[in-house]
């Protein structure tokens, strides 16, 4: 054979092996990640986990089965492709950091439901620390790699704060004392006493049957919907200094005193800080996974199984919740 012939002939071979695709993946496979398998017995697992149908309810329709696969394949994908980054940048857990986190969480079990908790995720001891381990390295991949990016600058923080003003709205609050006897009585009496200048406190002290009356009848501040209904409707119709009329309820007959008044106000970034820090930084950190993870995808070489996929059916009946042994990264 001419080299011209050779070589036309090795274009021909390529080019049916081409048209022929790549060849079929195991059927024990549900998709290979840049060359790593991802068993059908992993899937099956994690699609038992994420199945939970609850007794007595009917089991999702096949199209919602269809979605829920894809959605535990994707979770499975993405995985492995942050364990990968993981150890293509050195970053690893110490054998004695799993054997630790795994006795801590044995210790939230007694009388043997830890191996319960392994049989209901289907999982072995060997399995679990493997997963702990897994969990563990994507957790401090995401903290040393992707978080350590993420920050919120003080514009960020008093934009969201203006944005969500009404979350950060301080309601109109009362600062109010009480006395409590279990006699008419006895409380017009104590009324007529605070009339002619006696001390709210005092007589709290003295007659009053709640547990605040050590404290003068001190209630502290409060807003509405704290107290009974009969309470806020006399709190907040009275001004600081005022004392109510007899207020019954199941509790005995009551006088109140307001003591101080704040109207409702708009809480100051100072004072609300952390929680909106927390906010926007949980938000920031979730976007930055999701495009961290997108990119590793654009560059990885997936293949999935459709055939091994169909051939899953899911779980025959209602599977258990997940136990919270079940160390899912």
């Amino acid at each position: 054979m001419t080299p011209r012939a050779s070589q036309l002939a090795t274009a021909l071979v390529l080019a049916a092996c081409a048209r022929r695709g790549p060849p079929p993946l195991d059927p024990g496979v549900v998709a290979l990640v840049n060359g790593e398998p991802i068993p059908v017995a992993e899937f099956e697992r994690e699609l038992a986990l994420a199945y939970e149908v609850p007794e007595g309810a009917t089991a999702p329709a096949p199209d919602q089965l269809v979605a829920l696969k894809q959605t535990v394949l994707r979770e499975l994908v993405d995985r492995q492709l942050l364990l990968q980054d993981a150890k293509a940048k050195g970053i690893s857990i110490p054998p004695e950091a799993v054997r630790t986190a795994v006795t801590q969480l044995k210790a939230e079990y007694q009388d043997g439901r830890f191996q319960d908790a392994l049989a209901q995720g289907r999982l072995t001891e060997p399995e679990f620390e493997q997963k702990t381990a897994a969990r563990l390295t994507v957790e401090k991949l995401v903290d040393e790699v992707v978080y350590q990016r993420v920050a919120v600058t003080e514009e960020e923080l008093q934009g969201y704060l203006d944005a969500h003003a009404a979350e950060f709205q301080e309601p109109e609050q009362v600062h109010a004392a009480q006395i409590v006897v279990k006699e008419l009585e006895d409380a017009r009496r104590l009324r007529d006493e605070l009339h002619r200048g006696a001390k709210f406190g005092d007589l709290a002290r003295a007659h009053s049957l709640s547990a605040d009356a050590r404290l003068g009848g001190d209630l502290g501040w409060f807003p509405r919907g704290v107290m009974p209904p009969e309470f806020d409707a006399v709190a907040f119709s009275l001004q600081p200094g005022q004392i109510s009329d007899v207020v019954t309820s199941e509790y005995g007959f009551h006088l109140f005193k307001v003591l101080e008044r704040r109207p409702a106000r708009k809480k100051d970034l100072a004072q609300v800080r952390r929680e909106v820090e927390r906010r926007l930084l949980r938000d920031k950190q979730e976007k930055a996974q999701a495009a961290y993870v997108q990119t590793l995808r654009e560059r990885a070489a997936l293949r999935t199984n459709d055939a091994a996929l169909d051939a899953v059916k899911g779980p025959p009946s209602p599977t258990p919740q997940r136990p919270a042994a079940e160390a899912r990264p």
